[in-house]
């Protein structure tokens, strides 16, 4: 019988097994595209990026860490000067803080208004920040986030006490109903001082020392409040003294009818009783003495009623002036 031939082993063509290779090569590279798509983002958006002098000193002041940095300068930050603010912030970008900046969404740029002010120092910081954190919020992956806003909320609910920051977040409630929480992380974070362990814990990765952030906001919040509370003071004290003069004019003018109908008495005395016009003489003449006196007391009223108007009106325009620094949009104090 004729012997069979032996088989061969099968070796694929090399040019397929190549394509195979290099297709698990590109399925690789995808994969690691995307799971590595912020820091390659990060990268391009920061390899050409030479930070400002300006930007760079308000990072190191606000004691933002390395990461909280990187977020920062991935946005470019910008100081802009009042004139063309309102070209990258309409509006303030719907801010209803303190705060005078905007975030771009999905990493697409920070602005903040350039102030010079020296009794405003501190709001370009606070604001630096408090960008920051919206850049920061917008890349938690969705089980952190909702983590996070289970904080925030809680807090909000059950410890939050400061009015101010309280009608700042029922105000975004109302402009901004689908930003509540975003806005929660960026304000608890830089404008309140003491936050429950797990937010204090939170907020770690973003500032070596959070603290120095809320003593900006405290500070530059403090010329306006200060002010404010003089005016209130200064109103009531205003009030006071003119409920005084009033009281004081009333009282003159009964006693202007009383000294009048004296005075008539004492005519008729003349012609008819000295005596008994010499005896109520010195009655008379206390009357006298007691309106006179009465006079003197309105005009010192009147003098210090009209000096504190002037330094009353000179607090509110000051007040008025830091406003005007700051938003064209605000509400002054009324004169």
């Amino acid at each position: 019988m004729p012997s069979l031939p032996n088989n061969q082993p099968y070796n694929p063509p090399r040019h397929r097994l190549a394509g195979v290779i290099m297709l698990l090569i590109w399925f690789s590279l995808i994969g690691f595209v995307i799971y590595q798509r912020q820091d390659i983002y990060d990268w391009w958006k920061l390899h050409s990026y030479e930070v400002p002098a300006n930007v760079s000193a308000i990072a190191s002041q606000d004691t933002m860490t390395d990461y909280a940095e990187k977020v920062f300068y991935v946005n470019q930050p910008a100081l802009t000067p009042k004139a063309n603010f309102s070209e990258f912030c309409p509006n303030n970008g719907g801010e209803q803080t303190i705060v005078l900046g905007c975030y771009h969404p999905k990493q697409n740029g920070i602005y903040l208004l350039q102030v010079t002010d020296s009794r405003l120092n501190g709001v370009q910081q606070v604001t630096a920040a408090h960008e920051m954190l919206h850049a920061a919020y917008d890349r938690l992956s969705s089980s952190e986030r909702e983590r996070i806003d289970a904080l925030l909320t809680d807090y909000y609910k059950n410890g939050l006490d400061d009015k101010r920051i309280l009608d700042t977040i029922d105000a975004y409630k109302q402009s901004e109903p689908n930003d509540v929480v975003n806005e929660m992380h960026s304000i608890f974070g830089t404008e309140v001082s003491d936050l429950p362990a797990p937010l204090e814990e939170y907020y770690k990765q973003y500032f070596d020392n959070r603290s120095a952030v809320v003593a900006f906001a405290n500070a530059y919040q403090s010329e306006f409040t200060s002010r404010q509370k003089n005016v209130e003071a200064a109103d009531a004290r205003l009030a006071d003294i003119k409920s005084q003069i009033d009281d004081l004019n009333a009282d003159l003018k009964t006693k202007q009818s009383e000294i009048a109908a004296e005075q008539s008495n004492l005519n008729n005395l003349r012609n008819s009783d000295v005596a008994a016009y010499n005896a109520a003489v010195p009655g008379y003449n206390q009357m006298v003495d007691a309106y006179n006196a009465e006079i003197r007391q309105v005009k010192t009223l009147i003098t210090s009623y009209n000096a504190l108007v002037i330094s009353r009106n000179a607090t509110a325009g000051e007040a008025d002036q830091l406003t005007r620094e700051l938003s064209s949009d605000a509400t002054p104090i009324n004169r």
